[in-house]
């Protein structure tokens, strides 16, 4: 290995896509021979390997870099460090097809023709500029100016199509980075805590490689040393006051822990922060020298008792402004605020209430509502809390475009304060539309269409009314065998209204002002027709909601009445769903009440913990806790009055419920590096009816399984209830019915026709993200596995393996413990990431389906229930997954199922 002098680059030999011809030596190819070396050449190809003109003398590709030796320390805190990116390779082999894509448009690219397009069109605009006007055609124009130069800026500095889409650059390794990098990791060893770690480099460029170089970067972290004495030296006796009874609980450092640089900036935020919300507002933590300051590196010394320990003593001191004594504290001066628009100027109105002077523009608003926002009250201590509180609180009344809080004089140490509110339209409106619509069952593509109108500051008291009209369409199939695909049609109307503050008399009203409270009162109507029925729903609900911070949401449903109507159409596909009701009837089931007129109304209460930002890559947690309680205040009534008032028989008449409903949903992401995430997920609920002539809840409120959000190899709904088999809605016994070709021969699959609903719900998921390329937006994919399933709560002698159970029955047949009933599916997906939507694929197949575990009779009685069949007809296969078939994709037993969805499953 050589160096040149003055030449950072590693020097060696050129290896790289050489093929030289042995005229001596002539080789036979046979047929054999030839595929070989075409496969071999395929990936040379794809390889993307640079030439020797391609790269300069002493010019190398850095192929990969990894990090040894490293004990406490993570790998991904280390490779963090390292700014250098080798080319992306598919299965870490050598084959990098970006760097190909970005070497075939190189060739067709002259970046100097480029640059000079790019002067030529800046020139036209510069002198399309120096006239401008007020006309629509002038503003045409200069948008296209502006398009064309946003273009030619991007191919001149990131090549064309090819390069910039569809190709990477080439990664070239410099030795100079890779010193820089095991420095930076020999200055994070120090801040870490192991003040005598080291970080060395190695690099290989075996013949193997060519002229690509592996680097390897070596950690030796040795002992680490641990806080012996945290010393707190502060000048100012006040200040001495309002830090020192926080450090035993509030302090981050904490006696024998390992020594962290990030903890010592930590503790210094955290005083900061205490002593801006004690009066300090000129304090910063300038005013706590940084680590390197305080550390007495004579006090370092082994610990006699532990041989692999160093301790070190440190000082944390707060020092004064020069010149002066002590810190000055400062208070709130005069507070002002300004309500207007730049052309109120002229209409302004000064109002002082509650010694607040308010100056408003030509609309009102509540002076208490908006007051109660404002937490910078006059002459009193200035603390940090209430600055960023005022301003959250005054963003999130959703009538102000722009909320600015400016101290426009500090003199006397009294802080001047003024408060600027823009105010956003009074009246808005908003379309949208698309060509999907997302139902309840099984979805087909289809147009919809939103209009929503709103109107702000309604009444003057900083509320929202909000309506909104929706109508949809989407592709169908009812419940015959032989149904055609249909039309489904969704019609809704909704209106609320939404006050910024808790609606209730007295005071209350006034107790959450730094919590974000909203009350919301809403009305809605919604219609679906599907070619079997139709649904009418009318909805009322009032229910309150707070926010305690940025993580933390709370929401208590008041009140959430509805009334259904229901109808079974008068065509072969409502006839073929009132048999598939007939048919659930002698089964034992209680879903034909979700289907007749009801009344439902219920309380609950609903908190969200959330700390995952969408587009940031980091640990998070998200959980959200419902809890219901339905038909609560017809407990005050005897049954006889509840079913002489709702006319409630076993066949007609207006039905209620009583339920209750818990429903968990927590989700955990793991970043595994920058840009690929790991995800889980686990969703469990319980729903138990305790009505008298009614032992269920709602459809609404039921469980169900399968679907893009749930278990994904499963049609919408479909999956469950426990290893029920699908069966035909003509059956009076359960016969499993499969789906036929167009020649009529059986495929193997079950037929899914129908939602399956549950009274329980388990199931879980685990998701890896990870980015693929970039192509007008990021594409990302995913490998996922699905596991979970709905049962029925309680036990029906007809039903057969849809009831929870934790024990193994007595029965040999169908009723199984809940484990043995958990359905497995796995799959990939792809998203289509443009930032301010995500539209998903998914494809899944099935691994596990208790379904699948039957006795065959091969007569004409198809397939027996009673469990006296001999064992060999006996049929277990729900270990499913062998049977999924590349050349029959979505015709095999095992079909690929496709999922669309917007946004993330979890």
């Amino acid at each position: 290995m050589k160096r040149k002098k003055n030449d950072d680059r590693f020097s060696g030999t050129d290896l790289n896509c050489e093929f030289r011809r042995n005229n001596r030596n002539p080789v036979l190819l046979t047929p054999k021979s030839s595929a070989s070396l075409l496969i071999l050449g395929l990936l040379v190809w794809l390889s993307g390997c640079v030439s020797s003109e391609k790269l300069q003398k002493n010019q190398y590709l850095l192929y990969s870099q990894s990090v040894r030796g490293n004990r406490t320390i993570s790998d991904g805190e280390l490779e963090a460090l390292i700014p250098q990116r080798p080319n992306r390779r598919i299965l870490r082999l050598p084959i990098t097809p970006a760097l190909w894509f970005y070497q075939l448009g190189s060739r067709t690219y002259d970046q100097e023709a480029a640059q000079r397009a790019l002067d030529a069109k800046r020139k036209e605009y510069d002198a399309f500029v120096e006239n401008p006007d007020s006309t629509k055609s002038y503003r045409k124009q200069l948008k296209r100016y502006n398009r064309q130069l946003t273009r030619l800026r991007r191919r001149a500095d990131e090549g064309n199509w090819a390069m910039r889409t569809l190709g990477e650059p080439p990664a070239y390794f410099y030795e100079t980075d890779a010193k820089e990098n095991a420095r930076k990791m020999q200055r994070y060893l120090f801040n870490k805590g192991f003040l005598r770690g080291t970080a060395t480099y190695t690099i290989d460029s075996t013949r193997t490689l060519g002229r690509r170089i592996r680097v390897t970067y070596t950690i030796q972290e040795n002992i680490p040393f641990h806080l012996n004495q945290i010393t707190y030296q502060i000048a100012d006796a006040r200040v001495d006051s309002i830090v020192r009874p926080t450090l035993e609980k509030a302090s981050v450092l904490k006696k024998g822990e390992r020594f962290d640089a990030d903890k010592v900036e930590a503790e210094r935020i955290r005083i900061e922060e205490l002593l801006r919300n004690n009066g300090y507002y000129s304090f910063t933590r300038q005013y706590i020298p940084l680590p390197l300051d305080v550390l007495d590196v004579d006090s370092v010394r082994n610990d006699s008792t532990d041989s692999t320990r160093h301790r070190l003593n440190m000082w944390v001191r707060i020092a004064n402004p020069p010149g002066q004594s002590r810190h000055p504290v400062y208070r709130i001066g005069e507070v002002e605020v300004r309500v207007a628009r730049a052309e109120d100027r002229f209409s302004i109105d000064t109002v002082r209430y509650n010694g607040i002077r308010f100056h408003l523009g030509r609309q009102q608003y509540s002076m208490r509502l908006l007051d109660s926002r404002i937490f910078l009250r006059p002459d009193s201590l200035y603390r940090l809390k209430n600055f960023q509180d005022t301003q959250r609180q005054l963003f999130l009344l959703n009538q102000f475009s722009f909320a600015n809080i400016s101290f426009i004089d500090t003199t006397k140490l009294h802080l001047r304060t003024r408060i600027n509110l823009l105010p956003i339209d009074k009246y808005e409106m908003t379309t949208e539309g698309g060509i999907f619509v997302l139902y309840q069952g099984q979805g087909y593509p289809g147009p919809f269409g939103n209009l929503s109108f709103r109107i702000h500051n309604i009444f003057s008291g900083l509320g929202t009314f909000e309506t909104s009209l929706r109508y949809g369409i989407e592709a169908t199939t009812g419940y015959g065998s032989n149904t055609t695909i249909g039309v489904s049609q969704e019609f809704g109307l909704n209106t609320s209204l939404l006050f910024p503050h808790i609606l209730f008399p007295g005071k209350v009203r006034f107790l959450f002002n730094r919590l974000s409270p909203r009350t919301q009162i809403s009305l809605g109507y919604n219609y679906i027709s599907r070619p079997d029925y139709g649904r009418r729903l009318l909805r009322t609900a009032l229910s309150y909601n707070w926010l305690k911070d940025n993580n933390k949401q709370f929401n208590f449903i008041i009140a959430d009445i509805n009334y259904l109507k229901a109808t079974i159409k008068p065509n072969d596909d409502g006839r073929a769903f009132e048999n598939y009701l007939k048919s659930q009837d002698s089964l034992g089931s209680t879903i034909r009440n979700s289907f007749r007129s009801a009344f439902a109304s219920n309380i609950g209460f609903v908190y969200t913990y959330n700390t995952n930002v969408l587009g940031q890559n980091r640990r998070a947690n998200f959980l959200r806790i419902s809890l219901e309680s339905g038909g609560t205040t017809l407990n005050f009534f005897s049954n006889q009055q509840l079913q002489n008032f709702f006319k409630t028989t076993e066949t007609s008449g207006l039905q209620y419920y009583k339920y209750l409903r818990a429903n968990v949903d927590f989700r955990h992401y793991i970043p595994v590096q920058s840009k690929t995430t790991l995800a889980f997920r686990v969703n469990t609920g319980l729903v138990y009816g305790y009505g008298e002539n009614n032992h269920t809840a709602p459809y609404e409120k039921l469980f169900f399984a399968g679907g893009s959000s749930s278990i994904r190899a499963w049609l919408p709904r479909r999956l469950g209830a426990g290893s029920a088999i699908p069966y035909s809605v003509n059956a009076s016994t359960l016969i499993p019915e499969f789906k036929k070709d167009r020649n009529g021969n059986n495929t193997g699959q079950f037929r899914y026709d129908f939602e399956q609903p549950g009274d329980i719900l388990l199931e879980a998921s685990a998701e890896l993200r990870t980015h693929l390329f970039h192509l007008g937006g990021d594409i990302n994919g995913a490998f996922f596995v699905d596991a979970g399933n709905v049962w029925t709560l309680r036990d029906h002698p007809n039903r057969f393996g849809e009831n929870f159970q934790l024990r193994k029955s007595n029965s040999e047949f169908l009723s199984r413990n809940f484990v043995q009933q958990i359905a497995v599916g796995t799959g990939i997906g792809l998203r289509i990431d443009f930032s301010f939507f995500i539209i998903r694929f998914d494809g899944a197949i099935k691994v596990y389906d208790p379904a699948r575990y039957f006795l065959y009779a091969p007569d004409a009685n198809g397939y027996i229930v009673d469990g006296k069949q001999p064992y060999k007809d006996f049929i277990d296969e729900r270990f499913f997954l062998p049977k999924f078939r590349f050349d029959k994709m979505f015709k095999g037993p095992n079909p690929l199922v496709i999922n669309f969805g917007i946004g993330y499953p979890f």
